[in-house]
C-alpha cells in the first residue's frame, strides 16, 4: 500500500488510540511508510478545540518517539503537521515550519473568515449560506494556499462539499484556478478517503477535479486522515483505483522535505 501521511493523535482533541495501536494498524495493512502530521498549534492557543496547544509540542514530540520505537525496522515513520492556512498567519506558518526538522507539511482549509465550516457544531450555518458565495472564498483561499509555497501536500481539496452543499452546474469553474494555483506552485495534493465516510460520501477530491489535476501535472499522495487506529490506510484499494482511472500510477514519498515516487501498486 501507499505511504500513508495524514494521521492523527489524541492531542487534536478529537482523535483516540496510542502510538503503538496505530504502528500496528500501519504494519497490518502493509503501507510503505507512515506519517504523523496532527493538527498544528495555531497562533494563539485556545483558538479552537481540535488542535493542540503549543505548550503540547514537546507531547507531540513523545508519541512521534513512541511510534518510532514501535515501529523500529518495519516501518518508516515520518513526521509533519497540518497547518491551517488563515489570511494574515503566514509569519506563524513560518514559525511552525522551523520547530523540528520535519519530513512535511500539508496545508489545509478550514475556515472561511471565523467560521470552521466543517465543524458539525456548526452545521445549521449552512442552511442560511450562499453556497455559491461559499464555494468561491473556499476556492480562491486554496488557490492563495497554494501560492504561498509553504506547504509540500494539500489537504482534503474539496473539503468544503464534506455536508453535502454543493453550487448547481459544473464545478470546473471552481476547480479549474485552483488547479493552475496549484500546478504553478508545484504542490501535490492528496486523494483522501475520509470523504467516503462523511455526508457527501465522496473522497476528497471528486474525479473531476483529480482529472484536472492529473492532466495539469499535480503530483498524488494517498491519505487516511485516521482519527482512530481503526482507520488507518482505509479504503486504500478502493482509492488507488480512482487514482488510476484519473491517469495516476505513482505517488510520493516524503523525507526531510525531498520528494521521491513509488509507483501504485498493481491490484
Amino acid at each position: 500500500m501507499p505511504a500513508d501521511y495524514h494521521t492523527h493523535t489524541p492531542l487534536c482533541k478529537h482523535a483516540e488510540g496510542e502510538p503503538e495501536e496505530y504502528i500496528a494498524a500501519a504494519i497490518a495493512a502493509g503501507v510503505t511508510e507512515y506519517g504523523i502530521s496532527d493538527h498544528a498549534p495555531a497562533h494563539v492557543d485556545g483558538f479552537d478545540d481540535w488542535r493542540m496547544d503549543l505548550g503540547e509540542m514537546d507531547d507531540y514530540m513523545q508519541w512521534i518517539t513512541r511510534a518510532r520505537e514501535a515501529a523500529g525496522d518495519k516501518l518508516p515513520v515520518r513526521i509533519g503537521l497540518e497547518c491551517d492556512w488563515i489570511a494574515g498567519q503566514e509569519a506563524w506558518i513560518e514559525k511552525l515550519a522551523i520547530m523540528a526538522k520535519w519530513d512535511y507539511l500539508i496545508g489545509s482549509v478550514h475556515y472561511l473568515s471565523d467560521w470552521d465550516f466543517d465543524n458539525p457544531a456548526w452545521l445549521e450555518k449552512w442552511a442560511k449560506t450562499d453556497v455559491d458565495d461559499a464555494w468561491d472564498r473556499y476556492w480562491k483561499t486554496y488557490a492563495d494556499m497554494a501560492e504561498s509555497g509553504y506547504f509540500d501536500i494539500l489537504g482534503h481539496p474539496d473539503l468544503i462539499k464534506k455536508f453535502g452543499y454543493k453550487p448547481a452546474g459544473d464545478l470546473r469553474r471552481f476547480y479549474e484556478p485552483a488547479v493552475d494555483a496549484i500546478a504553478s506552485a508545484g504542490c501535490a495534493i492528496e486523494l483522501n478517503t475520509a470523504g467516503w465516510h462523511k455526508p457527501c460520501e465522496e473522497a476528497y477530491p471528486e474525479p473531476d477535479f483529480l482529472d484536472l489535476a492529473f492532466s495539469a501535472g499535480i503530483p498524488l499522495v494517498i491519505s487516511s486522515d485516521a482519527h482512530h487506529p481503526t482507520e488507518v490506510a482505509r479504503d486504500f484499494d478502493r482509492a488507488i483505483e480512482v487514482a488510476k482511472q484519473a491517469g495516476y500510477t505513482e505517488t510520493l514519498l516524503f523525507d526531510q522535505r525531498q520528494r521521491s515516487y513509488e509507483a501504485l501498486p498493481n491490484n
